[in-house]
């Protein structure tokens, strides 16, 4: 399926740290940033970054960040391991667009501010 999108979809707890050795570490600083969920309709279209959407796809859209950088983002007392998925302006004035399951996941309804930071990239 869509390798690309499902990132090993991972909650990690706030200092970026995981359960286990499997997760990459967060990089940098946490940054602030206003987010919102995507439109549901836009299920089943193809991302500028080449990704379908579909209903359980995570990942976010970001006018900056290059296509498959890996991020952890976090709203309340989750982060979620993602990666960006499509590039652009998201609507309403908000910093990164995110895919309906990745809102759900985590609880975000309407626009909100979330925590953000890299992670590293794995060299294999």
């Amino acid at each position: 399926m869509l390798l690309a999108v499902v990132v090993g979809f991972a909650i990690a707890s706030r200092d970026g740290s995981s359960s286990g050795n499997d997760l990459p570490e967060r990089v940098g600083d946490w940054y602030e940033a206003r987010a919102a969920p995507m439109d549901i309709e836009l299920e089943g279209t193809t991302t500028a970054c080449g990704v379908r959407l579909g209903p359980k796809t995570l990942g976010i859209t970001d006018p900056v960040i290059p296509c498959g950088s890996k991020i952890y983002i976090g709203f309340a007392n989750q982060d979620v391991l993602t990666q960006v998925i499509g590039t652009g302006l998201a609507p309403g004035g908000v910093r990164f667009a995110l895919t309906p399951y990745l809102a759900q996941t985590l609880g975000i309804e309407r626009r909100a501010t979330v925590r953000w930071s890299y992670a590293r990239e794995r060299l294999e």
